[in-house]
């Protein structure tokens, strides 16, 4: 039998017949690990609870045949506790994960980058500190960074022509000087272009000056260039609620 160990964090959990779940984590060291967890549904489970989405543990896994089994569970961050209870905190942090999965398409294939990024985005969420809707858009970008997709905002997308450039095209990747401007570009307004590269470069003074309209618009920019690179729509994505902390903020 060959045990390993590695902190990770739960991604998503599916049900295996009666009593058991596959678990899907993004690891430090391995990425992506799809892996059994027997008996976690039944009420006498010594580490259900340790293995809900969100939960960032250290796990020791034993290889099996097809898939891998857990036999031991440690917390090490209990992200989910903060999350469950808010609607706009917990649809944030389910469109990261499920944003973390889809990028780590093949298993056991290290993915540290994105891994501390999902770390560090979880945590955020959890502590509560900043809005949910910045934290997870700052995540998106720098998630498509990682995997080579980050729109063009400082440049053209096409020549390299230094900005500021008026044109966006998800499809051209980035902005488009006006020389490589297709049909079918937007024209987002200056202030939409700097929370984008605020938010990729972590420039949280910047970001959460943004008024609401800015942050909508600039959210849809994201939210378009990552599923066209993704060929898919983010089945979570749509729930977040992005207007709780607006209301709150009074803007």
């Amino acid at each position: 039998m060959s045990l390993y160990r590695d902190t990770g964090v739960v991604l998503r959990v599916h049900k295996l017949g009666e009593a058991d779940r596959i678990i899907t984590f993004l690891t430090r060291r391995y990425g992506k690990v799809r892996a059994v967890a027997k008996g976690v549904r039944r009420t006498t489970s010594r580490f259900g609870a340790r293995l809900e989405p969100f939960g960032h543990v250290d796990a020791q896994f034993y290889t099996g045949r097809t898939l891998d089994v857990i036999t031991q569970v440690q917390t090490v961050d209990a992200f989910a506790l903060p999350l469950v209870g808010d609607y706009q905190r917990y649809t944030a942090a389910s469109a990261i994960a499920e944003t973390a999965d889809r990028l780590t398409v093949e298993e056991g294939e290290p993915a540290m980058r994105l891994y501390l990024l999902v770390v560090g985005a979880l945590r955020a969420l959890a502590d509560g500190q900043r809005d949910s809707s910045l934290v997870l858009d700052a995540f998106l970008l720098r998630a498509m960074a990682f995997a080579g997709w980050a729109p063009a905002i400082t440049e053209c997308a096409r020549c390299g022509l230094p900005g500021p450039h008026t044109a966006f095209n998800v499809q051209a990747g980035g902005l488009l000087c006006g020389n490589c401007r297709v049909p079918g570009s937007v024209n987002p307004a200056p202030e939409v272009l700097v929370l984008l590269e605020s938010l990729l470069h972590g420039d949280w003074d910047i970001a959460e000056a943004s008024v609401p309209g800015t942050r909508r618009d600039a959210s849809g920019i994201v939210a378009a260039h990552l599923q066209w690179h993704l060929e898919r729509q983010l089945k979570s994505l749509p729930l977040v609620e992005r207007r709780a902390r607006e209301l709150q903020a009074g803007k």
